[in-house]
């Protein structure tokens, strides 16, 4: 059991699980470490690299990290003890903010692949093992009517492993659930002018609503110009990304955190755009767990719970 009790003057020191280099988990996850650490008193927090949300939400039941950056459907799945954490049990879990609603990137170099379904044949990665990511893009392609096994030879890279292998011919595609714009897609599309595309998902989402229901998976946009090269906007599959802490974490303690995220959103702006979209309005709803009692508090305080 973690202790989270700061002694007079002594400074608390947490970790938060992100994700990896070439994902937008990585970047915010490092700016949420720094705007917590100056702006919560005698708390320290260290970004931690890793796999992202599967592996951050065991390293919180495992008790190695404090604080974790989750995607939706991933976090219900912790939450309930289903999917992918059906035989690992149960994470005791809670909620502090939804950051932002992340668009699926998927991303090509070949012309022939104009939505999901045309994946069928090709050489795809679906993103590294332990990642929320890989999830969601497993649930897409059946939705769009493939096996992921069967119907297309599945690879599984992170995104800047990804990025490597779309350039060498040696996959035709790949997906990155990424706020945009995503670090590696827009290398990617900075060499790339004009030949990188982002495929729309949008059209998948009746079926996933059906089977997993539609807080899961949001509409999201992708705005055109996003990335250099890209002239329209990109209807995707999205999914809530959430900071959550573990259910022990004291009432005070997750106040404080979630007062600091919020208002001191410029800092992290300048971090990664994707925090100028930050309201108490945004980071209140759409939760597909309970918020901890510490962030409804504040919430309450603003007026949007």
């Amino acid at each position: 059991m973690r202790e989270y009790a700061r002694a007079r003057g002594a400074r608390l020191r947490l970790s938060i699980a992100t994700g990896q280099v070439g994902g937008a988990y990585y970047v915010l996850g490092g700016g949420l470490a720094k705007v917590i650490s100056e702006h919560v008193p005698n708390v320290q927090v260290t970004a931690e690299l890793t796999a992202a949300s599967v592996d951050n939400l065991k390293f919180l039941r495992a008790g190695q990290v404090d604080l974790g950056l989750a995607l939706g459907p991933s976090l219900a799945d912790a939450y309930h003890g289903t999917g992918t954490f059906r035989e690992f049990g149960r994470v005791p879990v809670r909620a502090l903010a939804v950051l932002y609603i992340q668009p699926m990137h998927l991303v090509t170099l070949a012309p022939g692949i104009a939505r999901v379904a045309d994946l069928r044949g090709h050489v795809v990665s679906t993103q590294n093992p332990g990642s929320g990511t890989e999830v969601v893009a497993l649930r897409m392609l059946e939705a769009a009517g493939l096996d992921p096994d069967r119907d297309l030879t599945r690879e599984r890279l992170g995104p800047a492993q990804a990025i490597d292998a779309l350039k060498d011919g040696k996959i035709d595609a790949f997906f990155n659930g990424s706020a945009a714009p995503a670090p590696a897609v827009l290398e990617l599309a900075t060499a790339f002018r004009g030949e990188m595309r982002l495929v729309p998902s949008g059209d998948l989402l009746p079926v996933l609503h059906e089977r997993y229901g539609a807080a899961q998976f949001p509409l999201a946009i992708i705005p055109a110009r996003t990335y250099p090269g890209q002239e329209d906007d990109v209807p995707t599959v999205g999914s809530p990304t959430v900071l959550v802490v573990d259910e022990k974490m004291g009432e005070q303690l997750a106040y404080e955190i979630t007062r600091a995220v919020l208002e001191h959103t410029a800092e992290l702006a300048a971090i990664h755009p994707v925090a100028k979209t930050f309201t108490a309005a945004r980071l209140a709803s759409g939760s597909p767990v309970p918020f901890h009692p510490g962030a409804v508090r504040y919430y309450r305080e603003r007026g949007v719970l």
